[in-house]
């Protein structure tokens, strides 16, 4: 089983510059990182750029993912989706270019690149997942390869198709030395943990939601994209018994490996609920619902290491604290970046597609074998 990080005992030399990029499903913009890497241990990091969405580009991408309900194959394009995908297509372009820019001024060139993409629909059970934007773009412009589509071929083998970045997670705890167990929580749109245990030992699943809920209420108010440090749910009183109504979804007693779509989840059950009141209680739903993925784990997690833009919101992270009973300390306190985790991940992922090495296993994704992900240009 091909988790090797530290163990592998590489040389560097055998490593190489790669550039990653990834589009969430908060939507807030397009991330990309450099690392230096052989897919198997992460040697060094390099310079990052954020390019924020427009919020005229934020309402067509909204729009998209509305549209993306109806698709019933993931070459499907109509309604918004065309549009969507020249502004994601066009934003990577540009963050690339700039972070071309800056990588040579440090004297860095990269070998490939790995594409992500937007994610507008993950739905696995219908067998297919999509992921917009155009890498034969990228390819034309800078000449490099692309390492695309990372989820279809996990899919297509019987696996969930996410969390993908567990490989990467490892990675990073054996760089960090940093004792096990120990859970790696990204909070995106969606929440998704790694919890990486003795040896080999590694699981990983969507916990729930992440940000998606709490953002689309406060956008829907405000017009802003997300409570900025969780300021408004710190004004708000949760109603416990809305968050009960909410755990008691299916999801929740299902058995990991497991993924979900971004629009999973409902908010009904805190429509009557003030404002204030609405944003906390989706906060605390954000955070139960990890709580209740912690329990999953075989040994007593301990503590949770918080990546993704639920990073910067602390009283999500004090809620995730007090109601899983464990330490959570914010990915930068231990080396890594929170900021652009996953686009390192996929800088990783695309290294190790490239030296044709497996990136989901059974207990990530849920897979019946190890699987290479990632198509190639």
């Amino acid at each position: 089983m091909d988790f090797t990080g530290a163990r592998a005992k590489m040389s560097s030399d055998s490593a190489t510059w790669v550039l990653g990029l990834m589009s969430g499903t908060s939507m807030d913009g397009v991330d990309a990182a450099l690392i230096r890497t052989d897919g198997r241990v992460v040697f060094d990091f390099g310079p990052t750029l954020f390019r924020p969405y427009g919020s005229e580009e934020r309402l067509t991408l909204r729009a998209a993912l509305m549209d993306a309900r109806g698709m019933t194959e993931r070459h499907e394009r109509f309604g918004h989706l065309d549009e969507a995908e020249a502004i994601v297509t066009e934003a990577h372009l540009r963050v690339i270019a700039s972070l071309l820019l800056q990588a040579s001024g440090a004297g860095i060139t990269p070998t490939a690149i790995g594409f992500h993409g937007q994610t507008v629909l993950h739905a696995p059970d219908r067998g297919f997942t999509v992921q917009i934007g155009d890498p034969v773009a990228l390819k034309e412009r800078f000449g490099l390869p692309v390492v695309y589509d990372f989820r279809s071929a996990d899919v297509a083998a019987g696996g969930e198709g996410a969390p993908l970045v567990p490989v990467y997670h490892r990675a990073l705890a054996e760089r960090a030395e940093l004792k096990t167990p120990v859970a790696i929580l990204n909070i995106g749109g969606v929440a998704n943990v790694t919890i990486v245990g003795e040896g080999d030992d590694m699981l990983a699943f969507d916990t729930g939601p992440g940000n998606a809920l709490i953002d689309d209420a406060v956008f829907r108010v405000t017009g802003a994209p997300y409570d900025d440090g969780g300021a408004i749910a710190a004004q708000g009183r949760v109603d416990e018994a809305a968050v009960a109504r909410l755990m008691e979804h299916s999801y929740f007693t299902e058995e990991a490996p497991k993924s979900i779509d971004r629009n999973f989840f409902s908010a009904n059950a805190v429509k009557g609920l003030d404002f204030a009141d609405r944003v906390a209680t989706l906060t605390a739903f954000t955070a139960e619902a990890v709580a209740a993925g912690l329990r999953l784990a075989s040994q007593p997690v301990s503590t949770v290491i918080v990546a993704g833009g639920g990073a910067r919101n602390a009283t999500l992270l004090d809620m995730i604290a007090r109601r899983a009973g464990v330490e959570v300390k914010v990915a930068g306190k231990v080396g890594f970046d929170a900021d652009f985790l996953e686009a390192q991940a996929f800088a990783f992922l695309a290294q190790r597609r490239l030296e044709g090495l497996p990136s989901t296993w059974p207990r990530t994704t849920g897979t019946p074998k190890p699987v290479v992900c990632g198509e190639v240009l």
